[in-house]
């Protein structure tokens, strides 16, 4: 049951996301929303930590702010996997991951 509540805040965190950031945009209503919210999982879960010990020393010269940089790829990314899901450029992208992060944080303290 905590998984699927814990799933429901990010596909809520992905809505708003999509709304809130000009430049995101998705066809196809609700199951691209869903669509992304399980790609974006599936990223967060296997993805990502693999790449960010892969990226470790870029990340510790740049202080961190590289992992900034790496969630904007993985996000642009998305727009790749998921049809009907747009991304217009790198920056939308970083604000997009940025918000994401945020929003899919503040639901899971939540639930």
């Amino acid at each position: 049951m905590h998984s699927i509540l814990r799933y429901l805040g990010t596909v809520a965190a992905v809505a708003l996301t999509v709304n809130l950031v000009p430049g995101i945009s998705h066809i196809g209503g609700w199951t691209t929303i869903l669509l992304v919210a399980v790609v974006w999982s599936v990223i967060v879960i296997v993805i990502r930590p693999v790449l960010r010990i892969l990226m470790l020393p870029i990340t510790i010269i740049t202080f961190g702010l590289f992992s900034l940089v790496l969630n904007a790829f993985l996000f642009y990314a998305m727009s790749w996997i998921v049809p009907g899901f747009e991304v217009a450029g790198f920056l939308t992208a970083l604000l997009g991951a940025l918000v994401l992060s945020i929003l899919t944080w503040l639901t899971h303290q939540i639930l």
